[in-house]
């Protein structure tokens, strides 16, 4: 009785078979039928090796919300050389709520040489060139953030030869701490000095003459200081055609989250418009010579997440290729010989399927 349940129970299990077999010796090869498992098995080799290779990237995941961090400090990076001597020249930051941050809160200047060496051109050349190829092709700020904290690029590498030039320029650099508001950070003539209305700058002991406002912006940045990073301005290079000239920079600051597999940084993008142009007073041109730099913080906050595909979704597409490629093939029509229940000779009746 229990043999006689078991069987029917096992006869109920293979009528329920969704995958009948057919007999190995029903099943005749052909020519053909082995050109398309060649096919079917090389593309099925092709496209595992272009899953992996898509398993192996990562890719940023860029999300937007309001920004509500207004009572930290923002900090500014800062590292310019201006083709005057360090006595001349001023820096400072004067905000929308009438703060003056002085540069010796934490900026150092050091008499410099404004001609590059051999080696520092070659350093502003290709730095210059990965800007004009981040301008035209946006992707690749992806590959800058997933490279970031791998080397540290974008610092001016030290003078190669003993140049006993004496020094004609000066070089401002180092970080100041600003409140999050608009503001306006300024290199003019003469050192800032603190006055009942705002502040001034000693600029009537320095000769006309020798006013020259050409300068090199090697980095200039916001935030966390993050090696490897480019930023838009990193290797500009402006120079004056006059001794009344005034550079103005118009910044806007995006304050960022950076999250990637190497990093993970509060740091700020900003995008400028560049503008300068001639004082002349009586030509209705008015202002002050010097390099302006006006920044203003957007309200938004971009995160950014170096994302990568998880372990089950590649296996599911993977199985998604291989079944798909059989079931293609499948397709092909193979010659089942099948003995006749007629004729229980030697004669065979053919159905093609």
């Amino acid at each position: 009785m229990r043999r006689l349940n078991r069987k029917k129970t096992l006869n109920l299990v293979k009528e329920l078979d969704a995958f009948p077999k057919v007999p190995q010796s029903y099943v005749e090869t052909s020519a053909s039928g082995g050109t398309v498992s060649l096919i079917a098995f090389t593309t099925m080799a092709l496209l595992t090796i272009m899953e992996f290779s898509v398993y192996q990237d990562t890719w940023m995941k860029y999300e937007y919300e309001v920004d509500k961090d207004f009572s930290s400090k923002l900090r500014i990076n800062i590292d310019i050389t201006v083709a005057m001597k360090c006595q001349y020249v001023g820096a400072d930051v004067l905000d929308l709520a009438e703060t003056m941050v002085a540069s010796a809160d934490g900026l150092v200047y050091e008499p410099a040489i404004f001609d590059l060496s051999p080696q520092q051109k070659e350093w502003q050349r290709m730095l210059q060139l990965i800007q004009s190829r981040l301008q035209e092709e946006h992707s690749l700020q992806d590959v800058i953030f997933k490279s970031a904290f791998k080397s540290a690029s974008t610092a001016l590498p030290p003078r190669e030869d003993d140049s006993s030039q004496s020094p004609d320029a000066c070089r401002i650099r180092g970080h100041l701490y600003v409140n999050k508001v608009a503001g306006n950070f300024h290199i003019t003539v003469g050192k800032a000095i603190p006055h009942p209305r705002g502040h001034a700058h000693l600029a009537a002991l320095v000769n006309h003459d020798s006013y020259n406002f050409s300068h090199r912006i090697d980095h200039l940045s916001f935030g966390e200081l993050v090696p490897g990073i480019i930023n838009p301005l990193d290797g500009t290079e402006k120079i004056a055609v006059d001794h009344n000239q005034m550079f103005q920079y118009f910044i806007t600051v995006v304050p960022t989250k950076l999250h990637t597999y190497k990093i993970s940084a509060d740091t700020h993008q900003f995008s400028v418009t560049e503008r300068e142009r001639i004082i002349n007073h009586a030509a209705g041109s008015h202002g002050v010579s010097g390099i302006f730099m006006k920044y203003d913080l957007s309200s938004l906050m971009v995160t950014v997440t170096e994302e990568h595909m998880p372990f089950w979704q590649f296996f599911v597409r993977l199985c998604g290729i291989i079944g798909g490629i059989f079931s293609t093939t499948d397709l092909e029509p193979i010659n089942l010989y099948i003995l006749s229940p007629l004729r229980m000779g030697t004669q065979t009746t053919t159905y093609l399927f």
